[in-house]
């Protein structure tokens, strides 16, 4: 499957604007869209603590899904989770899984086609970013339809621009 999705990423490489070069943009400051236009992902410095990233994903009515990455220690890989309407404060794992929409490996891309691991904060922002089954999660979660969001973004986003 990932090979199938390097192929198409290779193929629509030249979509990104003139100029559009991420290699200038700090991954922290990166901001990302889906093909079918149903969804942004803004990046924002991450603070303090164990997480290697932090962002939003903006999606229509207003919906916003806040997005953490955490690395393994066994096995190296940035793990992400998009949340949706979490507690404040200190949560439980119960409470922490109940308003969990997505969780998985986060992968990139560059302009030819290679897949490589989401980058940490500092380092240039990818070309491309995968949330493998971003959409099936999404289409099953309480963030869906009902007061949520209506339309389901790919699970492929291309880089869009850096933040001021």
């Amino acid at each position: 499957m990932l090979r199938n999705v390097a192929l198409a990423l290779a193929g629509s490489a030249g979509a990104l604007p003139a100029g559009a070069a991420s290699a200038a943009c700090p991954m922290e400051l990166a901001v990302y869209g889906d093909r079918d236009k149903a969804a942004t992902i803004d990046f924002v410095p991450r603070g303090e603590g164990a997480v290697s990233n932090r962002f939003r994903m903006a999606l229509d009515n207003d919906v916003v899904l806040d997005g953490i990455v955490m690395w393994s220690d066994a096995v190296a890989r940035p793990n992400g989770m998009l949340m949706y309407k979490c507690p404040e404060g200190d949560v439980t794992g119960e409470e922490l899984a109940a308003c969990t929409v997505w969780q998985g490996v986060i992968y990139s891309s560059d302009k030819t086609g290679k897949i490589d691991l989401l980058p940490a904060e500092q380092a240039d922002a990818p070309e491309t970013l995968i949330f493998p089954d971003l959409a099936y999660s999404l289409r099953f979660s309480s963030a869906y339809e009902q007061g949520g969001f209506s339309r389901l973004p790919w699970d492929v986003f291309a880089f869009q621009g850096c933040q001021e």
